[in-house]
């Protein structure tokens, strides 16, 4: 399992990674192993977007369950990822890199020191586990 520490994490198995102003977000590696085989992927976000926190911004679906992604913090979406609609199977493969979801701009930066660090979240998911 693989845990960068340079992002922070939600408990809904969300990875945020803040570049200056603007965020990137995806589902993380235990997400995509708990899910097994991605079939679908949708981004229900749109550019220009303001979303609120807990807003949902895309739709995972695989062979085993469908779940939702949510936006952490409240923000602006500035891209969202086309790709992953005909490539739904790079979540599996590259969680952290190609399978980003949306880019956002955060509405206040700081509401993200409020997740989890990559220790933090490594110890949710082992203790989900058990």
């Amino acid at each position: 399992m693989n845990f960068p520490s340079h992002l922070k994490y939600t408990q809904s198995d969300e990875w945020v990674g803040l570049d200056g102003k603007a965020a990137t977000l995806g589902i993380t590696d235990f997400a995509q192993s708990q899910l097994s085989d991605i079939v679908y992927v949708e981004v229900t976000a749109d550019v220009g977007a303001s979303l609120r926190g807990g807003d949902p911004v895309a739709s995972v679906e695989s062979v085993k369950a469908a779940s939702e992604v949510y936006l952490p913090v409240a923000g602006t979406i500035l891209e969202v990822n086309e790709a992953l609609a005909s490539n739904p199977e790079v979540l599996n493969k590259d969680p952290y890199g190609a399978a980003w979801m949306v880019k956002f701009t955060p509405a206040d930066p700081k509401a993200l020191d409020g997740l989890m660090d990559a220790k933090a979240y490594e110890a949710d998911c082992a203790e989900r586990e058990h």
